[in-house]
Parts: C-alpha cells; sequence; structure tokens
C-alpha cells in the first residue's frame, strides 16, 4: 500500500512542478511577445493563403494573393523587431529544452540539453525576410500572369512553413518538443518532418543545426 502512496505522491509532485514550469515559460514568451500583433497577421496570411488555393478561378486566386502582400510585409516587419528585442532577453529563461517529453525544470537542470530561443526566432525573422523578398515583384517583371501565380503559391506555400515552424517552436518552449507536435498534427493536418521539409533550404539548415543533440 505504502508504495502506491509513494507513486501518487511522486506523481503528483511532477504535475505540480510541471504546471509551474510551463506557467513560468508561457508567461515568459508571452511578456516579449504580446507586444506585436504576430499571432493575428500570421493566422489572416494561414488563413488567406488556404481560401486563395480553394479557389477555383485564377484571377480571384491572384487577387487574394495580391491582398494578403501587405500582411505578409506587416508580419515580416513585426517578426524582425520582435527578434531584435527579443535577442536581449535573459538567456536562461530562453533555453529549450531539447527533450521530447516535459520534465519539470528540465532546461535548467540540463543546460547542455537546449537551445537559445532567441536564436530560433532570429531564424525565423531571416526567413520571412527571405520568403518576401520577391514580394514587391510587379506584373511586368514577369512573363506572364500564369507565372505571376505560379510564384504566388510557391511563396505562400514556403511562407506557410515557415510560419508553421514557428508556432511549433513557440509550443515546443512552453510545452514540449512531443506535444507542439502533436498540436501541429491536429491543427494543421502536418506533421513536424513535413513542415521541416516544406520550409527553405537556409531555414532546414539553420533551424537543424540549433536543434541538434
Amino acid at each position: 500500500m505504502e508504495i502506491f502512496t509513494l507513486i501518487f505522491l511522486f506523481a503528483t509532485a511532477t504535475y505540480i512542478l510541471k504546471s509551474r514550469d510551463q506557467k513560468s515559460r508561457i508567461v515568459f514568451l508571452a511578456k516579449h511577445l504580446g507586444r506585436y500583433p504576430i499571432e493575428r497577421l500570421m493566422q489572416t496570411l494561414i488563413e488567406g493563403y488556404a481560401r486563395a488555393l480553394g479557389e477555383p478561378d485564377a484571377q480571384r486566386q491572384a487577387q487574394i494573393f495580391k491582398l494578403l502582400t501587405s500582411t505578409e510585409l506587416e508580419l515580416c516587419e513585426h517578426l524582425k523587431r520582435f527578434a531584435e528585442e527579443f535577442a536581449r532577453a535573459d538567456a536562461v529563461s530562453a533555453r529549450v529544452s531539447k527533450q521530447a517529453f516535459d520534465l519539470p525544470y528540465a532546461s535548467r537542470l540540463f543546460p547542455a540539453a537546449t537551445f537559445d530561443l532567441r536564436r530560433a526566432m532570429s531564424i525565423h525573422a531571416q526567413a520571412m525576410v527571405d520568403a518576401t523578398a520577391n514580394t514587391t515583384t510587379t506584373p511586368s517583371d514577369l512573363p506572364d500572369a500564369a507565372t505571376a501565380l505560379k510564384l504566388s503559391k510557391s511563396r505562400a506555400f514556403t511562407i506557410s512553413a515557415e510560419l508553421l515552424l514557428v508556432q511549433h517552436t513557440c509550443h515546443w518552449f512552453c510545452r514540449s518538443k512531443m506535444i507542439a507536435s502533436a498540436r501541429l498534427l491536429a491543427r494543421h493536418n502536418t506533421s513536424y518532418a513535413q513542415v521541416l521539409a516544406a520550409v527553405s533550404p537556409d531555414t532546414r539548415s539553420a533551424y537543424l543545426a540549433l536543434i541538434a543533440p
């Protein structure tokens, strides 16, 4: 009977510690991220791209992509500013445990097995800068409307993947890698591996180097 009591007490203590640790990480990230409309803009783009790609009429697709251009540039600017500001955040608080499971205070107990969230956000910001680099291209610069639409679709696909990776990183920091991947699959029907395969080669290379064991 005593062994079950000990197991229960241990499980309860672990849950309490894990909850406190998660709450502190959520508050830390929200304190910095909450100053920018990044989440709202990300949602607008992801939903807008889905709407555009679901349009059967090519002209209507092109119109929607054009309307989203200003949102792309606005999000890019806010991500850049956030990454620059967040780079000055507390280094210890910005550690992300590389463990798949959420162990209470793992980022503090095992600092060697962590990566820097500040660096991750810098990678994400640069990815958005690169992905929107051709946003200002005018129709006259392109051979035809079909090519312009093809480029818009390609950019939308890449930006969507980059934004889903941002969300995954944030959830990983606040919860765990396993929970972040599960949320990605549940909310967007997309696996973590699929997102990594869809981002730009530069993003993928920098990100994988950062989170490498």
